[in-house]
């Protein structure tokens, strides 16, 4: 059986910033690592989720487990993909259940919203520079809790040097651009809290270490 790893960056980037994440997991797991991108400002949360679907759909075999593992919004476009996934009509409707097994790893995804991207969104161009599925996906607070039938993992950090300290004051712990609470996903298998920052997460071997971890059990390593 063949284990496939599909990372999905977060916004501004196109997967390559993950190189160093997909070598790591590739080794540990004996996978195969590739990229799903998207244009993250000129297209929307469902459109960016269904062109996802339908790049997984492409994929799929009997032979294969097949795990998912997204940074920051990235996060958002695979949880819009199994919410779309589990309706009964609809562009991936019945998606999930067809997809081979595996599990979900989300590495720093503000699932409860952003208040950096709030920010950045009232400064002049604020908006346009964030783009649509930003606009969808984390200006607005919300409550959302996992049923997506598989494992799932959330990994936050809270070394708080990035993007949020410049737009303003940073209470409570953060990865620097996401804060630890927005992470917070109820329904999740495990949540489990990392010493990095936002934009460092995919270059720590920690961070690799759980992610694997979790891909290959459903849990992350305790010590």
């Amino acid at each position: 059986m063949r284990t496939i790893v599909v990372y999905v960056h977060g916004l501004w980037l196109g997967g390559g910033e993950s190189f160093l994440l997909r070598s790591r997991l590739a080794r540990a797991l004996g996978a195969e690592c590739r990229t799903f991108s998207y244009p993250s400002v000129s297209a929307g949360l469902t459109e960016n989720a269904v062109a996802l679907g339908r790049s997984l759909r492409a994929i799929a075999a009997t032979d294969t487990t097949l795990h998912l593992v997204a940074h920051s919004m990235g996060g958002l476009v695979i949880l819009r993909l199994f919410e779309l996934g589990l309706e009964a009509t609809g562009p991936l409707a019945g998606l999930v259940r067809a997809l081979p097994p595996g599990r979900v790893v989300l590495a720093g995804s503000p699932v409860r919203g952003s208040r950096s991207a709030l920010r950045l969104a009232r400064l002049p161009l604020g908006r346009a520079m964030l783009g649509r599925t930003a606009a969808e996906a984390l200006l607005v607070r919300r409550e959302r809790a996992w049923r997506g039938g598989r494992d799932i993992g959330v990994i936050a950090g809270d070394l708080g040097i990035g993007l949020g300290r410049v737009l303003g004051r940073v209470d409570g712990a953060s990865d620097g651009t996401v804060w630890v609470d927005e992470t917070d996903l109820p329904g999740a298998t495990e949540q489990i809290r990392l010493h990095v920052s936002h934009s460092g997460m995919m270059f720590s071997p920690g961070l690799a270490s759980q992610a694997a971890a979790f891909l290959r059990t459903g849990q992350f390593a305790r010590s």
